[in-house]
């Protein structure tokens, strides 16, 4: 009677430490797959910060550009 209670026993605690097993590897899976979200949403926001600096640059650049090409004012002219 003892062996078949011990047996019993031990059946459900490796069903619990195989449940328990499962559940690690779902949850680390769960865990990688949030890590991918998180690293594609940061590689996303970085080419758009530099996309935008970029773009700032260029417009900058072209203000620059714009001020020199001017035609100067009559105050210059007056001075």
């Amino acid at each position: 009677m003892s062996k078949l209670i011990r047996s019993k026993a031990e059946e459900k605690y490796a069903a619990l430490q195989k449940k328990d097993a499962q559940a690690l590897t779902e949850r680390e899976k769960a865990r990688q797959k949030d890590a991918e979200h998180v690293a594609k949403l940061r590689a996303l926001r970085l080419a758009k910060e530099a996309a935008d600096r970029e773009a700032a640059a260029q417009a900058e650049a072209e203000k620059a550009a714009a001020k020199t090409k001017k035609k100067p004012s009559r105050s210059a002219k007056a001075g």
